[in-house]
């Protein structure tokens, strides 16, 4: 673990350097609050990172539990993106009760769960559905997904963040300048809901999704809390 300063804004933000793999062994060695199952919810506003983080811890979870075995056992372990989830731009925050009936309830049951995947392109939802095991661990990625509610029954949560316009340059480069006015109607979005909700200061993990320091990415984080 290594540690250095990083000036941000007028505050004095300490960086620190840990490993994927020794945030999967706090992960695995936490209690399951989702029926018998860890939930990690990587939350943060667009473009800052948060599907990397989530493939990341994925991987260092199936390193420590080895391949699959019976009963749901070993493997990597599912990750859902929100994004999945939305009926489109306007569906941002109200997607919620889509997620909580077609996974969280049936995994809280100790049942597996199942949901249909959004499509941008079509611009509905696709029919074939994704299944979603009884699993260990699961990884619920995208904005707001640490809200309010459910933290009771989340293991740990992370909010990663970037600066505005890095964030912005990702999602351009990444979908397009056509994208700009939904995106600008959606960072307004996330903001109101960060700043209602709190996310930020009720996290485990407040995670750099564009340091400076040099590491390696694919088996280290950034953590500035």
């Amino acid at each position: 673990m290594d540690q250095a300063t990083d000036r941000t804004d007028s505050r004095l933000t300490v960086a620190v350097v840990e490993a994927y793999t020794e945030l999967a062994r706090r992960v695995l060695a936490g209690p399951a609050r989702l029926g018998r199952t860890r939930l990690v919810a990587v939350d943060g506003p667009s473009g800052a990172g948060k599907s990397r983080f989530a493939a990341h811890l994925a991987d260092a979870l199936a390193e420590l539990t080895g391949p699959p075995r019976s009963h749901g056992e070993g493997g990597r372990p599912p990750v859902v993106h929100t994004d999945d989830l939305l009926d489109g731009w306007d569906d941002q925050l109200t997607f919620w009760p889509r997620l909580e009936a077609q996974v969280l309830a049936p995994l809280r049951a100790g049942r597996p769960g199942a949901y249909r995947r959004y499509s941008w392109v079509r611009r509905s939802f696709l029919p074939r559905p994704v299944p979603v095991p009884v699993a260990p661990v699961l990884i619920v990625e995208g904005v707001s997904a640490a809200r309010a509610v459910v933290r009771p029954e989340v293991t740990a949560a992370v909010f990663v963040t970037a600066p505005a316009p890095t964030r912005l340059a990702r999602a351009v480069a990444r979908d397009g300048p056509e994208i700009l006015p939904e995106l600008r109607r959606w960072h307004a979005g996330e903001r109101a809901h960060f700043a209602a909700d709190g996310t930020a200061g009720r996290v485990d993990l407040v995670i750099d999704g564009a340091p400076t320091l040099p590491y390696d990415a694919e088996r280290y984080y950034v953590r500035t809390r």
